[in-house]
């Protein structure tokens, strides 16, 4: 059938502006997409390896995670804080505390807790606490929270003895008692597995234990207990903590398929905090 004037003028419209929607909905679709990305730092092990366990699932509800590793302690809050990065999954609540002491303007907010990685003390040389000598050296982390965490656990263990027993902060100042004359060697957490054979005694952060192929439950001369306040933090910004992205994030962290594959996977060197 011939269309009139009128009626090519009427189609030719209806053509346009179909044609208009659709590269419009293209396009909000998109942009729709590119607001979902979220990029997060972790350590390699286990919080690199937890959150490529859960993109799959985050996929499919729309969210594009994209994982950034990083294996020391300073960068991965650094970058967030800087906003180069979406967020990070490697510190805990005392490092956080530390790390806003000396960053005014931090804009890190924990979001979730996930799970604990129990610090542990190893030695190549002795096989019971009662064997350490006298002088023997002891190589602990150097940042704040974690020398705390260290000093607390060899004082439980009773090698030392601190003015406050609670304080999660203590330092070498702090210790009021050294019957072993102990010789702390204050080193960046990442290289500890690296000098444990120079060492009498080193107490590892457990992600760089197992990363080292230390498995803190048989390998460790002695391990902290279930009741740790270190639980390990996924940390949003200030300003994207309420995105739908990082809902949806936090409850794919805190799924049980995930409980479940830290359990199976890590076998009690990383224990669920959820």
């Amino acid at each position: 059938m011939k269309l009139s004037f009128q009626q090519k003028i009427k189609h030719s419209v209806r053509t346009a502006v179909a044609a208009s929607l659709t590269v419009a909905s293209v396009f909000a679709t998109g942009m729709a997409h590119a607001a979902d990305v979220l990029t997060i730092a972790a350590s390699p092990v286990p919080h690199a390896e937890i959150l490529e366990f859960i993109k799959p699932q985050l996929a499919k509800e729309g969210v594009d995670l994209k994982v950034k590793v990083f294996t020391d302690y300073i960068q991965p809050a650094v970058q967030v804080n800087e906003k180069h990065l979406d967020g990070n999954f490697f510190l805990h609540q005392p490092y956080l505390n530390e790390f806003k002491k000396s960053h005014s303007n931090d804009i890190e907010v924990p979001v979730a807790k996930v799970h604990v990685e129990p610090f542990a003390a190893y030695s190549t040389k002795y096989k019971k606490v009662a064997d350490i000598p006298n002088g023997a050296t002891v190589a602990i982390p150097n940042d704040p929270s974690n020398s705390g965490r260290a000093l607390l656990l060899l004082a439980k263990q009773g090698l030392l003895t601190l003015k406050d027993p609670s304080n999660i902060s203590a330092t070498k100042k702090d210790i009021i008692a050294n019957p072993k004359n102990l010789k702390f060697k204050e080193l960046e957490a990442a290289t500890l597995p690296r000098v444990l054979n120079q060492v009498d005694l080193a107490l590892i952060n457990t992600n760089y234990a197992i990363e080292a192929k230390l498995n803190p439950v048989k390998d460790s001369l002695f391990i902290e207990d279930a009741n740790s306040p270190y639980a390990n933090l996924l940390v949003a910004r200030d300003d994207n903590k309420n995105s739908p992205a990082f809902k949806k994030l936090i409850a794919a962290l805190q799924s049980p398929e995930v409980k479940k594959f830290i359990e199976e996977k890590y076998k009690g060197a990383v224990v669920p905090a959820f």
